[in-house]
């Protein structure tokens, strides 16, 4: 069973930034698909950014060129800086990994609790 935490919100006023981290319970980075969601008040959850196999990174034009994903294997943990913040940026953030079970075929989904941005003009 994997297990992520997720910490670094906060409120913030807009233009700041904020570096979110994710810590995996386990060595799960080098074979998960790794990523961040969030999800406003009242909206769908979406997608903000994933860390790709081959170390490439996927990004919404909504969040691109003002967030970057990384990740270090060697403490389990998974980042996303967060730079010019703007108030539509507010949401609940999410980390979430797709894990292969090969012994039975199927890719596992796990979530995080979600870590509260607040961005405030």
């Amino acid at each position: 069973q994997v297990q992520l935490v997720e910490s670094g919100g906060g409120s913030v006023q807009a233009g700041a930034s904020l570096q979110l981290s994710c810590v995996a319970s386990g060595s799960i980075l080098d074979s998960c698909l790794m990523g961040w969601y969030r999800q406003a008040p009242g909206k769908e959850r979406e997608l903000v950014s994933l860390f790709l196999s081959d170390g490439i990174a996927d990004y919404p034009d909504s969040v691109k060129g003002r967030f970057t994903i990384s990740q270090d294997t060697a403490k389990n943990t998974l980042y996303l800086q967060m730079n010019s913040l703007k108030t539509e940026d507010t949401a609940v953030y999410y980390c979430q990994a797709d894990c292969p079970d090969l012994s039975r075929d199927r890719v596992d989904n796990y979530w995080g609790p979600g870590t509260q941005v607040t961005v405030s003009s």
